[in-house]
């Protein structure tokens, strides 16, 4: 055989190397196809468990700042410290260490918790912010807050209630709370899918322990505890006639 004819037989031919890559072209398309869906439902599960883990930490957070809510009278006539409506509620919470006292005699101080439903351009966040309540003749609600932390954040509807606890046992709720002598006996956060109307919280009730100043245990407390804890007039409670904390805790379903 001569080298003419050896040559021509070695390699592919053109129309063998143009199916090659056509069918190449194929299994490349297909391979990227197959890795983009793939790449598309592991970052839809992530983020399905990323908002899950937030919901969840977001009631935990809700459960323990209003199970935490102490029982304060302040103003004349004298009201609880607890101010609420469908869009903010604000109150005396447990108490922490003051920063601003000397590590060596660290003292706990009351901290003032609000929670707000913020409207954005499109989104609806659910903010938490506190400050530290040093001085009991100040009223709460003028404390300066800070430690702005986002709860939440989505296309929301979400909105408080609160409930009492009616002569019959029974609960009996409404969308405000202020100028009260108690505080209410527990807390609900519709929070609502915008589009659907799912409720992501399931109608969770966050329960408030504490219904009355620590002066109220003491033996042969009467009612007058209620409007006047610990003969410290009705303007202002000091610190140790406000009801214990330990213990409080929210319930979530």
């Amino acid at each position: 055989m001569t080298r003419a004819r050896l040559s021509g037989r070695a390699g592919f031919t053109l129309i063998e190397v143009l199916a090659a890559l056509a069918v190449a072209s194929v299994i490349l398309m297909a391979t990227a196809a197959l890795m983009h869906n793939v790449a598309f439902s592991f970052d839809r599960g992530t983020n399905r468990v990323s908002a899950g883990e937030r919901l969840a930490l977001a009631a935990e957070r809700l459960a323990t700042d209003i199970g935490s809510a102490r029982f304060v009278l302040q103003g004349v006539p004298p009201a609880a410290a607890f101010l609420g409506g469908p869009s903010n509620i604000t109150f005396v919470g447990a108490a922490l260490i003051d920063p601003a006292s000397p590590r060596a005699s660290a003292i706990g101080a009351p901290e003032v918790v609000s929670v707000a439903v913020e409207v954005g351009k499109d989104t609806i966040s659910i903010v938490r912010r506190s400050g530290v309540w040093r001085d009991p003749h100040v009223r709460f609600t003028d404390v300066a807050l800070h430690h702005e932390v986002v709860l939440l954040a989505g296309r929301l509807d979400a909105a408080f209630t609160f409930a009492r606890m009616t002569p019959e046992g029974a609960l009996s709720w409404s969308s405000s709370w202020s100028g009260e002598q108690s505080l209410p006996r527990l807390v609900k956060l519709s929070l609502r899918d915008h589009a659907s109307g799912v409720d992501f919280l399931g109608g969770a009730e966050f329960l408030i322990r504490a219904d009355a100043p620590r002066a109220c245990a003491r033996e042969g407390a009467t009612a007058d505890c209620l409007a006047n804890p610990a003969g410290a007039g009705a303007s202002a409670a000091p610190p140790n006639a406000q009801a214990p904390t330990n213990g409080l805790t929210g319930r979530t379903p």
